[in-house]
């Protein structure tokens, strides 16, 4: 495997050098299409959230701040993303509002009905078993609680799909096929919006 070809893989689980070169542009990189998903949150209330596939803690950051009512616990595989969010996020810890774990989607370790709120950024690309991962997602949510996914790609344009042939594990879904999948799950209102210039969407699941 290339250089190249490498370092792009280590969008799906970052480790070792690469890796930590990865997370470390993560926020920078992404903060654009994130700030452009997070104008989606009003009507949204939260007092527990839930960010998955945290990557390198920004949004959680973000989270908190938008929520300085709420709770957050932030998630993901990958032990340097881990460790990097709490570092990014570390007076929210201290203060008791953030708590990080590494953990994977497909069976998380929280306890049913525990988030009004669970935010998922540039991460269900990598998710294996769709279904049953947002079923996870449907579980740990409580009635009425919201799901917000935002991906840079659409599931069409030519940018994303180049990467998806590049990258092990990586499918770029479009909007009928997460809308579809998040019924399948269980939720009940699924809205999605796509960005007028860009190929970014934002998709709202209710429980």
């Amino acid at each position: 495997m290339g250089l190249m070809k490498r370092f792009f893989a280590q969008t799906r689980k970052p480790e070792g050098v690469l890796g930590k070169i990865m997370v470390n542009g993560m926020n920078g990189g992404h903060s654009k299409l994130a700030d452009w998903g997070m104008t989606h949150l009003e009507g949204i209330e939260a007092k527990s959230i839930v960010e998955l596939g945290c990557g390198g803690g920004r949004n959680a950051a973000e989270l908190l701040r938008r929520y300085p009512d709420s709770k957050l616990s932030a998630l993901d595989y990958s032990e340097i993303s881990v460790k990097k969010t709490q570092e990014y996020n570390q007076k929210a810890i201290e203060d008791g509002r953030c708590s990080v774990h590494c953990g994977n989607v497909a069976s998380l370790p929280f306890k049913a009905d525990a988030f009004d709120f669970a935010t998922a950024f540039e991460t269900v690309y990598f998710w294996p078993g769709l279904e049953d991962c947002f079923s996870e997602v449907f579980r740990v949510l409580k009635k009425g609680g919201v799901f917000l996914i935002c991906n840079e790609s659409d599931g069409t344009d030519e940018t994303s799909l180049k990467y998806e042939k590049m990258i092990d594990g990586m499918k770029c879904y479009t909007v009928d096929q997460l809308t579809q999948t998040l019924r399948d799950a269980g939720f009940s209102s699924v809205e999605s919006d796509h960005h007028p210039g860009r190929p970014w969407i934002t998709v709202i699941a209710r429980k």
